[in-house]
């Protein structure tokens, strides 16, 4: 039988030093935050970019950009909500930075980009996102 013996360190400690020398220490890894759902669909000549942000304060908290060629949709989604029943207090707090970005066509401007907001649904409007989309077989040869 082999005694098992921890340090005041812990029984990781060798393994902890091991991933901070390798990726550097916890404190520097991005931390996951809110993602919303997305949705890009096809209309007619345009494209739809629609988000899922309920609860979240558009004017204030969301940017729509366009950056190097990308619809870039970034903000915070800050949700606190309180419910007290018999004495007692339920809390519940939702948070956390996003950004969601999507490749645009080279003939896309920011001008041909619109948005809106309603019922918790961000819908951004890519004006002529399909107007030049060019199929082209290519043949396969042996």
């Amino acid at each position: 039988m082999s005694n098992l013996v921890w340090t005041r360190r812990g029984p990781f400690a060798e393994f902890d030093a091991l991933v901070r020398q390798s990726f550097g220490p916890a404190t520097s890894w991005p931390t996951p935050g809110f993602v919303p759902s997305a949705e890009v669909v096809k209309d007619g000549d345009d494209a739809l970019v629609r988000l899922d942000l309920p609860g979240v304060d558009v004017e204030k908290d969301v940017t729509v950009e366009v950056e190097r060629g990308k619809l870039v949709v970034s903000g915070e989604r800050r949700d606190e909500r309180a419910e007290q029943t018999e004495g007692r207090v339920l809390r519940e707090v939702r948070y956390g930075k996003f950004r969601r970005s999507f490749t645009l066509p080279n003939h896309v401007t920011g001008d041909a980009i619109s948005a809106s907001y309603d019922a918790g649904i961000l819908t951004i409007k890519v004006a002529g996102a399909h107007a030049n989309a060019e199929v082209r077989k290519i043949e396969i040869t042996k």
